[in-house]
């Protein structure tokens, strides 16, 4: 990417999720002065994050969308192409991002294995590589029994969700982005630009543009400027279990929408529950772990040990569609309500911000 350093301008970035430093880092890439805040900017502490990145495991589901245009289509296919990239890039810098290429998702009802032998079809009329595995190709990948086929798609697949986070932070911070530990109090309108008043600095920071991607929190920060962007917690709960040895599985498995994700030399990533809300119900573990039993070749995941649990809230827009990517006025750009496509979005949603900035700019 070609920096523009004759034309940059000031960014103050609020959030400290996937989409805020992915947007952080790619307008420092791009030559802007780029200042990050939020309270966990260095890094969220395992035990203790909440934001929606959390609650992700990572799986980009782009090429198997059910839909096959309009905004969230786009959004989608553009991230995944973006992803592959940035991977790229980041790996020849020093901050390789883990991948699994593929995805895999399992039908169990004839009407299931129907319904995603119609979406192959309309793919590969597309041109784009999906394929059709019968139980038979399944069982050779340690997936036998109980399933009626599954849809492959060789370019969608699962990435780390914290190494990606941390891959823009320490690459960003090698380009000069500045990362701020602060929890962000109120946001106020100035001459030619914003200032962002924090809980502990004596003096506030001040940006010629304001990009507002703090999930949850955006509502509340946004709401004394008079902008009403109502978002509705969903928590999230994952599993990773323990497993005997390295799953012989080729990809990431979908099974009755959930999600089984293979980890390195053994071990298996189980998420995510969809819980309105705030309040965890750690008695809809043990059933989405049983669920999981039931995809072929996994009966002895009911018996399977935990090694982690966690969780994280995800964003809903009330009343609009997600993800909110909105320039609310002069300067200020709201990027949130990504709901349960933070990760995958993350690259798009971070280009159509630098768009706007640049855009900006260069008509001046």
């Amino acid at each position: 990417m070609t920096p523009i350093a004759e034309r940059a301008s000031s960014v103050v970035v609020v959030g400290g999720g996937i989409v805020a430093l992915a947007t952080a880092w790619l307008l420092q890439c791009r030559g802007h002065r780029v200042r990050l805040i939020a309270p966990d900017a260095q890094g969220p502490d395992a035990g203790e994050c909440r934001s929606g990145s959390a609650a992700a495991l990572g799986v980009l589901m782009a090429q198997v969308f059910q839909r096959s245009r309009g905004r969230a289509w786009r959004l989608r296919q553009t991230s995944l192409s973006l992803w592959a990239q940035w991977r790229q890039e980041l790996a020849g810098r020093g901050c390789p991002i883990p991948f699994q290429a593929g995805l895999l998702l399992l039908a169990r009802e004839t009407a299931d294995a129907e319904r995603l032998q119609q979406l192959q079809e309309e793919r590969q009329a597309q041109g784009l590589p999906l394929s059709w595995w019968e139980p038979a190709q399944l069982e050779e990948q340690g997936l036998a029994g109980a399933s009626q086929g599954g849809l492959h798609s060789a370019l969608d697949g699962q990435l780390d969700p914290l190494a990606a986070m941390d891959a823009f932070r320490r690459d960003g911070l090698r380009q000069g982005l500045e990362l701020v530990n602060e929890r962000v109090l109120a946001l106020e309108r100035q001459p030619g630009g914003w200032r962002v008043h924090g809980h502990s600095s004596a003096q506030a920071s001040e940006a010629a543009w304001l990009v507002v991607a703090a999930g949850l929190a955006s509502e509340e920060l946004l709401d004394p400027l008079g902008h009403q962007r109502p978002l509705q917690p969903v928590l999230g709960q994952c599993l990773e279990l323990a497993t005997a040895a390295a799953l012989p599985w080729p990809c990431p498995v979908v099974w009755q929408g959930l999600n089984l994700v293979p980890r390195p030399g053994g071990g298996l990533w189980l998420g995510a529950t969809l819980e309105p809300g705030d309040q965890a119900d750690l008695d809809l573990l043990e059933p989405m772990q049983q669920l999981a039993a039931t995809a072929p070749g996994c009966g002895w995941l009911g018996e399977a040990t935990v090694n982690h649990r966690w969780q994280g809230l995800r964003a809903r827009p009330v009343g609009r569609p997600a993800p909110l990517l909105e320039p609310l006025e002069p300067g200020l750009l709201l990027l949130s309500g990504h709901y349960r496509n933070g990760v995958l979005l993350a690259p798009a949603s971070a280009q159509w911000a630098v768009e706007q900035i640049e855009a900006s700019l260069t008509c001046r």
